[in-house]
């Protein structure tokens, strides 16, 4: 009897807490921490091997390999998209004779102590091949106008090719990390790493974290190059580039525990599969060279890298000054491992959307058809760029990250994903007119452009074009860009 008055008096408890919502209301979902931020792309045309650091002052500062391979630029701005039409400062130039004369490669900048320090690779007259990496420190609080003096070579175990130095702290230790060729073995560069007694020297005994042993990572040459680190939840994830620098350069990721002993190899693990690869329906090839930074709002991880809009190459790659400087939004999976997505179309950057009464559903498409799913894989099923209405009259349609000149469009007042047929229905079908959201207004609703008052909305996960007359309809037809 006692447990059977419990047992009543916890579904009277129920009954009650379920009396006090009222009927028919939908659960709302909170506004995203990391909203959707949009670039145009290219950033900067032959500029290849882009680091971009946002400072606490404000601005953006950016550097890159310039094509002749002679000097080391600095541009800054404050904003992303800025740096496009920023000014450009040459702040150090290539020796006339002996080391540091040839082969000026792949700058960084970072701010350390107060001071500003450039890593970067070069050759020497007399061999240009003997690449070795290097730092200049500068005084002054804009890098553009500061004092910059050489700090030297950055020594390491052999003396051998070296690159791509890059320097990032977890814990409260300072790291470098590097490309470098292990003299005893048949390969071009392995991934390294050592702690750093000041900005431009190393203490102990580096670690080997990567080596190319993969398919993807030996096409042309046996390459792992240009570490580049970013930390998320508790974890140290570092992408890397491997292969020839045509269209078979991409990424690799290794990741460890922040916790972790990171001189250790054994606590890093790596990718089995590139995480960022060529695509041949958005024309970016050989993207590559990646570093990270924080969009303007610091709510979003960005990624910068450089590709190349065409496949094939005459000559040797690197003689070709057409690759160039990137970005894009970098995504999270709910396992807290970056998601890189595509190397998307040229021009604006594409955004997700995700359901504002199911916060981990994000419109998508399947076969074709429209609808709102959870962990969408791949993720750029789940990008669309939100460009100039087909048929203008201030309406916005809706493309395909993945399948450009593809659009949502509705049929049948269902939404479905397909090739916009240059009919004036398809721009009437594909187009919308973009309003606050119906639910709440810092999200979106998407109104049709042909058939007034009717909206995209969910219903039962699939998206349909419906007038909402319910404060679940509304809830039904209000996203979050993301």
């Amino acid at each position: 009897m006692r447990r059977n008055a419990v047992s009543l008096l916890l579904a009277l408890l129920v009954a009650c807490a379920a009396c006090l919502v009222a009927p028919g209301s939908p659960a709302q979902a909170a506004v995203p921490d990391s909203p959707a931020v949009t670039y145009t792309n290219p950033i900067a045309e032959k500029r290849a091997d882009p680091h971009i650091f946002k400072h606490t002052d404000g601005y953006y500062y950016f550097t890159a390999t310039v094509p002749e391979y002679d000097r080391i630029v600095l541009r800054r701005a404050t904003t992303i998209q800025g740096l496009s039409t920023a000014q450009e400062v040459t702040i150090w130039t290539k020796h006339a004779g002996g080391v540091m004369g040839a082969h000026i490669w792949a700058p960084e900048i970072h701010f350390i102590d107060g001071k500003w320090y450039v890593y970067f690779a070069a050759g020497a007259t007399n061999d240009v091949w003997a690449i070795r990496m290097y730092v200049l420190e500068g005084t002054g609080a804009n890098p553009l106008t500061a004092t910059w003096t050489e700090k030297g070579q950055i020594k390491t175990q052999w003396e051998s090719f070296s690159l791509d130095a890059t320097t990032f702290v977890v814990g409260g230790v300072r790291y470098l990390a590097w490309a470098q060729r292990d003299p005893s073995v048949n390969n071009n560069t392995d991934i390294y790493l050592a702690r750093m007694a000041n900005p431009w020297t190393i203490t102990g005994t580096p670690v080997m974290l990567s080596r190319p042993i993969y398919s993807w990572e030996t096409v042309g040459y046996k390459v792992n190059e240009g570490p580049a680190v970013i930390q998320h939840g508790g974890k140290v994830f570092m992408s890397y580039s491997a292969s020839a620098t045509d269209s078979n350069y991409c990424l690799g990721l290794l990741s460890a525990s922040a916790s972790a002993d990171l001189l250790n190899a054994a606590n890093w693990s790596k990718s089995s599969t590139p995480v960022f690869t060529s695509n041949a329906a958005t024309s970016q090839y050989g993207p590559g060279h990646n570093s990270f930074t924080v969009s303007e709002d610091g709510k979003s991880d960005v990624l910068v890298y450089h590709d190349r809009s065409y496949k094939d190459i005459t000559g040797d790659p690197l003689n070709d000054p057409n690759r160039r400087t990137r970005v894009q939004k970098l995504y999270w999976k709910a396992d807290g491992t970056p998601d890189f997505g595509i190397p998307v179309a040229d021009g604006v950057t594409p955004q997700r959307f995700s359901s504002y009464n199911f916060a981990d559903r994000f419109i998508r498409h399947w076969e074709y058809r429209a609808r709102i799913e959870a962990g969408v894989s791949p993720l750029a099923d789940s990008q669309f760029r939100v460009v100039t209405g087909l048929t203008g009259s201030g309406t916005v349609s809706l493309e395909s990250a993945n399948f450009p000149g593809f659009y949502l469009r509705h049929k049948n007042f269902e939404v479905w994903l397909e090739k916009n047929d240059g009919t004036t229905q398809f721009a009437s079908d594909a187009s919308f007119f973009k309003r606050a959201g119906q639910a709440d207004s810092a999200g979106v609703s998407y109104e049709s452009y042909n058939y007034a008052g009717r909206y995209i909305r969910h219903y039962e996960y699939l998206l349909q074009v419906q007038t909402p007359g319910t404060a679940t309809d509304r809830a039904d037809a209000t996203f979050y860009a993301q």
